[in-house]
């Protein structure tokens, strides 16, 4: 959905997948400065927004996420994934329950299948899904903010800061007194400093959770059976998981950043070496300068000097070998 927000003077449209709101609005160091101060706000209405409602929707959600939820308190923020059969990595909630209403946001193209197969899975329990990306915008407000939140909307609050599901229709005038707008190249660009996985970004076909670090935060390895759950449990056992993530500090002498999907290689066997890896994300952050998430076989040394492309990169570990 395209975000009434564009009309603010310089907003830029991001593309791609983040269609629909502000890539940034003329000063992407300025905008993640503001935010990494505390200040401003991201919008985020091109998310999907997903509702649960009904009296069994917690030990519902329970039987189908990764995260344990049945006696999730009001008010408290999680997260969770919905696996394949195998163990890849399908959906990711960023949820909250409002002591009535469980509200989810989850990434831009995505809630249509999750809406489909949450409804599959109904059967007998007393739940009802639905989709309410149309009426309801997702905001994001750093951590320190001290920027208002109106009365009666639903906020999810993180150590990252707190989402907003705001009236899509109140989205401008709360926008005029929220701070200076930030975009969405400013927002990834702390995700990426805060080494935090997006799906679709830092996933494909065969992801599993391990190999991004998201066991604990969004994986409960404690709770009953899931789907996927076989494959979560053998490699928490064998502590093998294929791939790892890793942070990259690339080479900030080169013009232009290497694009998802570059191939990395280690810097010792040179530009036709063998690929350990590929680029997830790369952006310009305002301190660190040019920065990547990426993933790399779990065999590769934690000391090993990388080359992403032609861009060469040192990397921090993110992921246990």
């Amino acid at each position: 959905m395209k975000s009434p927000l564009l009309t603010l003077p310089g907003a830029v449209p991001a593309e791609g997948v983040d269609e629909g709101v502000a890539a940034h609005y003329g000063d992407l160091f300025r905008e993640q400065r503001a935010l990494a101060d505390g200040t401003g706000f991201v919008d985020l209405s091109h998310r999907g927004v997903v509702t649960v409602t009904g009296p069994e929707r917690l030990g519902w959600l329970h039987l189908l996420l990764t995260q344990h939820v049945s006696d999730l308190p009001p008010h408290q923020a999680t997260e969770a994934l919905i696996l394949s059969a195998n163990g890849h990595i399908e959906h990711a909630l960023y949820l909250v329950d409002d002591g009535e209403t469980v509200w989810a946001h989850v990434e831009p193209g995505t809630r249509e299948a999750l809406i489909a197969y949450l409804e599959s899975m109904k059967f007998f329990y007393r739940v009802e899904v639905a989709d309410r990306t149309a009426d309801i915008a997702v905001v994001h407000l750093p951590a320190g903010s001290i920027a208002e939140v109106p009365e009666g909307v639903v906020v999810r609050e993180t150590p990252f800061g707190r989402d907003l599901f705001l009236p899509r229709g109140e989205l401008e005038a709360y926008a005029e007194k929220a701070g200076p707008p930030a975009g969405l190249l400013a927002y990834e660009a702390l995700r990426v400093e805060q080494q935090r996985p997006r799906l679709g970004f830092e996933t494909d076909h065969r992801t599993i959770p391990h190999e991004l670090g998201w066991i604990g935060g969004a994986v409960h390895l404690q709770k009953g059976c899931y789907r996927g759950q076989e494959t979560v449990a053998r490699v928490q056992n064998l502590g093998k998981p294929p791939r790892r993530l890793v942070f990259l500090h690339l080479d900030g002498s080169e013009v232009h950043l290497p694009a998802a999907g570059t191939e990395i290689r280690l810097a010792d066997d040179g530009p036709e070496g063998r690929k350990i890896g590929f680029v997830t994300t790369s952006v310009r952050h305002h301190e660190l300068g040019p920065v990547a998430l990426a993933l790399v076989k779990r065999n590769v040394p934690v000391d090993a000097r990388l080359i992403a492309g032609d861009t060469a990169a040192a990397q921090e570990t993110v992921v246990e070998p």
